[in-house]
């Protein structure tokens, strides 16, 4: 069975009595016989080496071609043992090349999601064996693409947007607790190439990605929760080509202003506000149909299960720095360290992808004293590396992580000239989140010793 959202609500509202059932005939990793994950390339490079890397692919596992998406829990748990972090990951595998005149996958890091594990967030171990359920056939995956439900919107290609604990501390997490995933993915369907600006004609497979939502007592199993679409999606474009345009749009409030048709919405971003009435908000990636734009649109929620748009929210330009695209962003309450402990307020800084005149990406950041529903741009926070580090083709998939000591940590994915793809990480140096960011020595064993 699937998850409802009403009955996940129930769950948390009251903890204590939500026992998970992950579904026992759920299988979380992709059948032998299925490439829906995979990314054609006849070659397995070697991992990168760098000083600030820290976990980097597996030329024998799930994540042998690329990895990305990096997602950092610091936890101190209840029962008094000692600090752990907890790293959410995705990744890709290669496979052969599709048969003639099969489309092909579209190209990206996603494929399967992974976790890792660390006791100071700097040298990481893989997890073994990955989601404890029955069928379970790729170590290491704890959520792969759907092999149960061939219609739904993440048949092909999973990838990971954000993990929340809602019912816990930022840093204290209770035993029993709940895990909240936002997840993308893209199915089998085939779409034009052209029609995401691609040069040349063609199909290719899973880039009309939807959003969708699944839940965890350990972080490491997890269950689908059903979204209301038919593609069991909580958050899909809005296209006015497809049968239900309107699934996602409120329709008993004003149409936001800023809602334009969309080719895909994937690498959500969640945060919450608390108080009598918890709201949700989303971030997430989207290219605009008509202007093929790549910027960052807005969702609500009343309960991080059912959604609604909110327009777009961050575009490109109109500096060089992020002039051909913006995406794939964290976003975190500013807070300042007093007397060992942070404290949060009102104001939100985003660290997005800025794609730059050279089409090489680099950390931005904007900032928000509305909610989010208004940016300003600060500028570039985080560069790419120079011509003979790892990451000199690039550097995205922020994520900003506030340890207990009072230091910043940035965990990002990287990519060298050859194509190749590895979490590195920086620390704040600076006295604003704007930087200057220094690449920490991360003292990573080597492949073969981890």
């Amino acid at each position: 069975m699937k998850f409802s959202a009403l009955v996940i609500s129930s769950a948390l509202s009251a903890a204590s009595a939500f026992s998970l059932q992950t579904r026992s005939q759920r299988n979380f990793a992709v059948r032998a016989s299925s490439t829906g994950h995979h990314t054609t390339m006849s070659t397995v490079l070697p991992p990168l080496v760098g000083k600030n890397v820290v976990l980097t692919h597996d030329p024998s596992g799930f994540d042998s071609l690329k990895i990305g998406g990096a997602r950092v829990h610091c936890y101190t748990r209840e029962s008094g043992a000692e600090s752990e972090y907890l790293m959410w990951y995705h990744a890709s595998t290669s496979s052969d090349p599709p048969a003639d005149g099969e489309a092909p996958i579209a190209p990206l890091s996603s494929g399967s999601i992974g976790i890792a594990r660390s006791r100071n967030g700097l040298a990481w171990q893989r997890d073994p064996v990955g989601a404890t359920t029955e069928g379970n056939e790729t170590p290491g995956v704890c959520l792969g693409p759907n092999v149960d439900a061939w219609w739904e919107f993440d048949t092909a290609h999973v990838g990971l947007g954000q993990v929340m604990t809602p019912m816990s501390g930022t840093t204290v997490i209770s035993e029993g607790g709940v895990y909240i995933m936002y997840y993308f993915g893209g199915s089998f369907e085939e779409t034009d190439i052209s029609a995401y600006g691609g040069p040349g004609s063609g199909k290719v497979k899973g880039l009309k990605m939807r959003i969708g939502v699944a839940v965890s007592q350990d972080g490491l199993s997890w269950g689908r929760v059903e979204g209301d679409d038919p593609t069991g999606a909580c958050m899909g474009p809005y296209d006015l080509d497809d049968d239900n345009p309107n699934s996602f749009i409120d329709t008993n409030a004003p149409k936001p202003k800023d809602i334009e048709e969309e080719l895909y919405t994937a690498w959500p971003e969640v945060i919450t506000e608390e108080g009598a009435d918890t709201s949700y908000t989303m971030f997430y990636s989207t290219m605009t149909k008509k202007k093929k734009e790549k910027c960052i649109a807005l969702g609500k929620s009343n309960n991080g299960f059912k959604w609604y748009k909110g327009g777009v929210i961050l575009r490109p330009g109109p500096d060089e720095f992020d002039i051909n695209g913006v995406a794939r962003c964290h976003v975190i309450k500013d807070a300042m360290f007093e007397n060992g402990l942070w404290k949060e307020n009102k104001k939100l800084s985003m660290f997005y992808e800025g794609i730059g005149s050279d089409d090489r990406h680099k950390v931005c950041l904007a900032t928000s004293d509305d909610g989010g529903l208004t940016w300003t741009k600060q500028g570039i926070a985080f560069d790419f590396g120079v011509d003979d580090e790892w990451d000199s083709s690039g550097v995205g998939s922020p994520h900003v992580l506030r340890l207990a000591d009072g230091t910043v940590r940035m965990y990002y994915t990287g990519q060298s000239s050859d194509g190749r793809t590895a979490i590195g990480v920086a620390r704040l140096s600076g006295p604003s989140l704007g930087g200057p960011w220094e690449r920490e020595d991360s003292k990573m064993p080597t492949f073969a010793e981890s």
